[in-house]
C-alpha cells in the first residue's frame, strides 16, 4: 500500500499531556477500513470540541484525528459497493471516539458505516446537517414510526438555538409539523421565526405547575436538555404523544412520574444517532435529501472555517458563542 501524507488535526493524549494540532501523517497511520476517503467537509459539534480540548472524555483511544463528521469523495475501495469517485459521507459510527475522524484530508471508513450520498444533497449541504440533523430527522423518523402526526399538535424543540434544534426546526416544519420553539436566547427568536419556528417560548419565562398531569399543550417534543426541562414537558403532552430525548444541557437526573406514560399513553424515545442501524441510516438521509429536507440550510450555516481556526472555534462553542452550525472546509474534491 503506497502512504500519502496529508494534514490533520490529531488529538494525543500522553506522558507530554492532553493536545490536539495539525499535524502531517501518512494514510497507512489511519484506523482500518475498507474505503479511503478524500475529504472535503467535516462539521464542528459540541462532542468536538470537548475532544477538541480534553474537556470531555470523548476518544475512547490515542492518538486519532478528530471530527465525527465527514463527508467527500471515494480515493480506494476494497468493497465493491463503493468505488473511486464515489461521493459518501458518515456520521458518527466511531469517528473520533474509537476510529480517526473527519478533521484530516484522507479517512478511512468501515464500508458498513459509509454512506452514499443521496441525490439531492451536495457534500457541503450532508455537513451542514452532519450529526446534528440526522440527530433531529432521526427523532421524527423514531416518532413517526411510533404514530406521532402533525394533527397531535405543535411539536416542542428545547434548546432550539443549537445547531440540533435549528435544524429539527428547519425538518419538522417541512415534514408538516407546526414548530415551537424553547430557548433561552431571545434575540435570535427572528431568526428561529425565519427558519420555520410557528411560535418562540423564553425558557426563562415558561413556567411548569409541578403537577404531575397538566392541560396537555404540545403534540409531542424533541429535547435538548433533559433534566427539569424534560421532566416538565411531559406532562404537558397530548394522549400518545412522543418526546424524544437526544441532549442533557440542563443535566441528566428526570424527575417524574409514570403518569403521563400510563394515563396519557406518552412515549419516551432515546435518540442516540453514533451507533443507528444501517436501515434507519440510509432512511433518515434519504429523507433529508428529499422530504424533509431544510429549506434553510445556508442560513443555518453560520460559519465556515478551515482546520487551523478550530481550536478558536472550540473555545467559544465551549463559552457559549456560537450560533448556528460551523462547517470545515478540508479540501477541494
Amino acid at each position: 500500500m503506497i502512504s500519502t501524507d496529508f494534514r490533520a488535526f490529531r488529538i494525543h493524549n500522553d506522558a507530554a499531556g492532553y493536545r490536539g494540532g495539525i499535524e502531517t501523517i501518512g494514510t497507512d497511520a489511519l484506523s482500518a477500513g475498507e474505503v479511503l476517503v478524500k475529504v472535503a467537509y467535516s462539521s464542528v459539534n459540541y462532542k468536538d470540541a470537548l475532544a477538541g480540548t480534553g474537556k470531555g472524555k470523548i476518544l475512547r483511544q490515542y492518538p486519532l484525528n478528530g471530527g465525527i463528521d465527514a463527508a467527500g469523495i471515494v480515493a480506494a475501495s476494497t468493497d465493491p459497493r463503493f468505488k473511486e469517485g464515489d461521493a459518501v459521507l458518515c456520521t458518527g459510527s466511531g469517528l473520533s471516539e474509537t476510529r480517526d475522524g473527519g478533521y484530516g484530508e484522507y479517512i478511512r471508513l468501515a464500508a458498513q458505516w459509509a454512506v452514499h450520498l443521496p441525490e439531492g444533497l451536495s457534500l457541503r449541504e450532508s455537513m451542514i446537517l452532519g450529526t446534528a440533523g440526522f440527530t433531529a430527522a432521526l427523532a421524527l423518523l423514531r416518532m413517526e414510526d411510533n404514530r406521532q402526526t402533525p394533527a397531535l399538535g405543535p411539536i416542542a424543540v428545547t434548546g432550539a438555538s443549537g445547531g440540533v434544534g435549528m435544524l429539527a426546526i428547519d425538518i419538522f416544519s417541512r415534514a408538516g409539523y407546526q414548530v415551537h420553539a424553547i430557548s433561552g436566547k431571545t434575540g435570535e427568536f427572528e431568526f428561529l421565526r425565519g427558519i420555520g419556528a410557528a411560535e418562540c417560548i423564553d425558557r426563562h419565562q415558561l413556567t411548569f405547575s409541578g403537577k404531575p398531569m397538566d392541560s396537555a399543550r404540545f403534540g409531542g417534543a424533541l429535547d435538548n436538555v433533559g433534566g427539569a426541562m424534560l421532566a416538565g414537558l411531559l406532562p404537558l403532552i397530548v394522549p400518545y404523544g412522543n418526546a424524544a430525548v437526544c441532549g442533557n444541557a440542563g443535566g441528566v437526573d428526570l424527575d417524574s412520574t409514570v403518569l403521563p406514560f400510563i394515563i396519557r399513553g406518552v412515549s419516551l424515545l432515546g435518540i442516540a444517532s453514533a451507533g443507528t442501524a444501517r436501515d434507519q441510516r440510509d432512511q433518515v438521509w434519504q429523507h433529508l435529501a428529499s422530504d424533509w429536507k431544510p429549506r434553510h440550510l445556508d442560513r443555518i450555516a453560520t460559519r465556515e472555517v478551515t482546520l487551523e481556526q478550530l481550536p478558536e472555534v472550540f473555545e467559544r462553542m465551549l463559552a457559549g458563542d456560537s450560533f448556528g452550525r460551523t462547517i470545515v472546509r478540508i479540501g477541494n474534491v
